[in-house]
């Protein structure tokens, strides 16, 4: 695909998904997403509807399985959260992440990756990840290994200022904005060389391997890779870095017009080509 075809098809998903859509606030707006996603993911395939209760709130992740050339191998589970943040048009948190996944769902219908893998849309992830903590004790319970979990949280903006959890960071990454970075437990390590090489072909790419689950630093635990590292899986967090880069997270101002969409084209192709080789 052409980068410009590629630009074109994620500005027309991002403008059908960047809305307000959140299960309290604006539910209307979410079941508007989840019908588009619903339309576009079962063209690709059958598509299970999670349905999930958690505490007094109730969800529906939405679930396409694709075959990888070998059935044998432990499927991959990529996935982003559909639902936005309260009073919030929520273009990169998280249209940018779920415009990623039809992305790699159509480019991988088309073209199997190496081993199966889950495409899944999240639910309810803004009200503390309810939708993938649902499914993470769900297949824990069920024994279904998983290779690898990737959350695509937040992919498309860039800026000249970067902040840190850590102080410290600072000197080994950058006071720029313009990568992406790949967050994953310390297991998961051994994949992270190969898979920033290939996306740091497309888009400046760091990585950052954190132990005790992110414990020791609670902004890294905030997407829906946590449940599954809580669960005892290997997981990986692709980010922007949201709100330490990004001064529009979680207001009204989270508008396409504040994306860089070459980056998140540079995103998208990485992902195709790294994740696709695990």
């Amino acid at each position: 695909m052409t980068r410009p075809a590629l630009n074109a098809r994620l500005l027309a998903h991002l403008q059908e998904l960047a809305r307000p859509r959140h299960a309290q606030w604006d539910p209307l707006g979410l079941l508007s997403v989840r019908s588009y996603l619903r339309e576009h993911l079962q063209a690709l395939g059958t598509v299970e509807e999670h349905a999930f209760q958690e505490d007094s709130e109730a969800g529906i992740n939405l679930i396409l399985r694709l075959p990888g050339r070998n059935a044998d191998l432990a499927p991959l589970l990529v996935g982003a959260h559909y639902d936005g943040p309260l009073q919030s048009i929520g273009a990169d948190d998280n249209a940018s992440g779920v415009a990623a996944l039809l992305e790699l769902a159509s480019r991988w219908s088309q073209h199997p990756p190496r081993r199966p893998v889950w495409i899944v849309a999240f639910d309810q992830e803004e009200w503390g990840m309810l939708g993938s903590r649902a499914l993470a004790r769900e297949l824990r319970t069920a024994g279904q290994p998983l290779e690898l979990m990737v959350s695509l949280e937040m992919l498309a903006f860039t800026s000249e200022q970067q902040a840190y959890p850590v102080p410290g960071m600072r000197r080994i990454y950058g006071v720029t904005g313009d990568f992406i970075a790949l967050i994953a437990n310390v297991a998961a390590c051994p994949m992270l060389p190969a898979l920033a090489r290939a996306m740091g072909r497309h888009v400046p790419t760091r990585v950052l391997p954190v132990p005790f689950a992110g414990r020791p630093i609670p902004d890294v635990r905030l997407s829906d890779h946590s449940p599954f590292w809580d669960q005892g899986y290997d997981a990986l967090m692709v980010t922007d870095t949201s709100f330490m880069r990004n001064p529009n997270y979680h207001r009204m101002s989270d508008t396409i017009d504040t994306l860089d969409l070459p980056f998140l084209c540079g995103v998208v192709e990485g992902l195709a080509e790294g994740l696709g080789r695990l």
